[in-house]
């Protein structure tokens, strides 16, 4: 399976956008393995129940100054490149600012795909990246690249109100044996197992990775030959 990285430019973009980046991008590659939110502590605050029910983590930068974010989002996309080594980075982001970070990305070998909004993007950035994806703004309308017919006001309420995923027991064993795959943070698998087998979840001479392996689309392990670390990247667990 190929790694997924998603870096969204919380304070460019609107809240329904973020959610469609997102599901947009689960939909074309089928997993995203890092999914983070760069903001203003306002931004933040006033976002929490959107990032919370995407999985989404929020990188709050509290620095003032021009472009604080859109730097901490730089800086932190060449160090996961680096360390991760993932095959596509989709940035969220009407910026032109980042044209530079997108040439040195592909310089490191993976793909870029943008995603902006309408209105916001500059044909100059969108030529910058592999592709780039415009979504209209839901306040005035529907995303054309996801055009729909026309829905009653009961099929848009269940349609805003989606029921919560039930996931495996194995897979709540598994995080309540390792509670920081909640947190998404990227774990050692050494300490994972360490975890697992105090849990009874995992034999003596067991692999791990063959555990996490059973759940695809809700662990990712890294790097992909030879794993040594795991995240959980399922959807939110309350």
């Amino acid at each position: 399976m190929s790694m997924v990285m998603l870096l969204i430019d919380a304070d460019n973009v609107s809240a329904d956008v973020i959610e469609q980046a997102v599901q947009r991008t689960l939909a074309d590659q089928g997993a995203i393995h890092v999914r983070r939110a760069y903001c203003n502590a306002e931004t933040a605050l006033k976002q929490q129940a959107l990032f919370k029910r995407l999985s989404v983590r929020p990188m709050v930068n509290l620095a003032a100054g021009k472009n604080c974010t859109d730097i901490a989002l730089a800086v932190d996309a060449m160090d996961l490149v680096v360390t991760e080594r993932p095959d596509l980075v989709v940035l969220v982001s009407s910026d032109s600012d980042f044209a530079p970070l997108v040439i040195r990305l592909r310089e490191k070998g993976c793909r870029v795909c943008g995603i902006g909004q309408q209105g916001k993007t500059g044909e100059d950035t969108v030529a910058v990246y592999d592709s780039f994806i415009d979504l209209q703004h839901q306040a005035a309308g529907r995303p054309a690249a996801a055009k729909r017919p026309a829905r009653g006001r009961r099929a848009k309420a269940q349609e805003a109100a989606p029921p919560a995923p039930v996931l495996p027991d194995d897979v709540l064993r598994i995080l309540d044996a390792v509670p920081e795959l909640l947190r998404g943070d990227r774990v050692e698998l050494n300490h994972a197992a360490e975890r697992l087998r105090g849990a009874k979840l995992l034999g003596k001479s067991a692999s791990s990775p063959k555990l996490f392996k059973k759940f695809p689309e809700l662990f990712s392990l890294t790097p992909q030959k030879t794993p040594n670390k795991v995240q959980y990247v399922g959807p939110a667990v309350t």
